[in-house]
């Protein structure tokens, strides 16, 4: 065999070592699913007694109400349910429609991050806004969609947007089931709460949570796909999922190193198999030629 060859079985048993190291890694745990809340005195320092009970538990895999009874942007009585469709995920943010500032960045902030994303409300996913505030009426709803559907601008998804409202009672079984906490303060008429918004499985179950105001379309455009089960998306799509892990700590998602390495491996499998062949063609080419020749030189 020649040396070119030999080289070459030498490189594609190398990287066949480092395959068999990466894909017989076991599978990584997902983190442990901690509560967060504002009170955790080992995430935050003891705050005011007005934020108590304030902030968001993580409830992964929790079965919302789909059976709440809320209004619409037309005042019209509507179940949950209505908006949860098979293979169309949920994205969801609890806020209240009055709030002076951090519901509205938490609403801008979602929209910015959904205007890089190439999947579209109402074909491929929903987008609900429920109010916590049973002040808030059907009327100030529906100027709050127009006003963020004006900033969205992509033709064809007003209806994949939905602005609720509802009484106290069903609106709390609600962001109780999500691990949503919050609270009135009647002396300045507004509601301490966090910001957060939600992505629920086409079952509504919980599926992410993302925090803070500003949102990563990357992250959010993973979760959907993620929460419908792969049935939205493109191919590369599951590439990123197999590379990337959802981690509630951060409510981001992040590189999986051992993940990285599987597919680096792979690869060089593949190109180090189709080089063997390359080089096993050629050595056979010309071991044949170097026969003829010795032929014609006896003739």
């Amino acid at each position: 065999m020649s040396r070119k060859v030999t080289i070459v079985l030498r490189g594609f048993a190398a990287a066949s070592l480092l395959a068999t190291a990466a894909l017989a890694q076991p599978g990584q745990p997902a983190p442990m699913q901690p509560s967060y809340s504002l009170q955790d005195s080992s995430l935050k320092p003891v705050l005011p007694g007005s934020l108590a009970g304030v902030g968001i538990d993580q409830r992964l895999d929790a079965q919302v109400p789909l059976s709440t009874v809320l209004r619409d942007e037309a005042g019209r009585e509507v179940t949950l349910s209505t908006f949860f469709h098979p293979g169309k995920p949920v994205l969801l943010a609890p806020v209240y429609y009055r709030c002076p500032m951090l519901c509205t960045q938490i609403l801008s902030g979602m929209v910015s991050a959904l205007k890089v994303v190439s999947l579209d409300p109402a074909k491929d996913f929903e987008v609900i806004a429920i109010s916590f505030d049973p002040k808030d009426t059907p009327e100030i709803a529906a100027a709050k969609k127009e006003n963020y559907l004006r900033r969205y601008r992509r033709p064809g998804t007003a209806n994949g947007f939905h602005f609720l409202t509802g009484d106290e009672a069903n609106v709390r079984g609600l962001t109780d089931a999500i691990g949503f906490h919050y609270k009135y303060d009647p002396k300045t008429d507004q509601y301490a709460h966090a910001s957060a918004i939600m992505i629920l499985t086409p079952e509504g179950r919980v599926s992410k949570y993302f925090y803070g105001v500003e949102y990563s379309p990357r992250d959010i455009r993973l979760g959907l796909v993620e929460a419908s089960n792969n049935k939205i998306g493109t191919p590369a799509d599951e590439i990123l999922l197999f590379c990337f892990h959802y981690d509630p700590a951060t409510g981001k998602y992040g590189a999986v190193a051992m993940n990285l390495l599987r597919i680096t491996a792979a690869a060089f499998l593949l190109v180090g198999g189709m080089a063997i062949v390359i080089a096993l063609r050629r050595d056979s080419r010309g071991r044949r030629q170097s026969t003829r020749q010795a032929g014609q030189a006896r003739i």
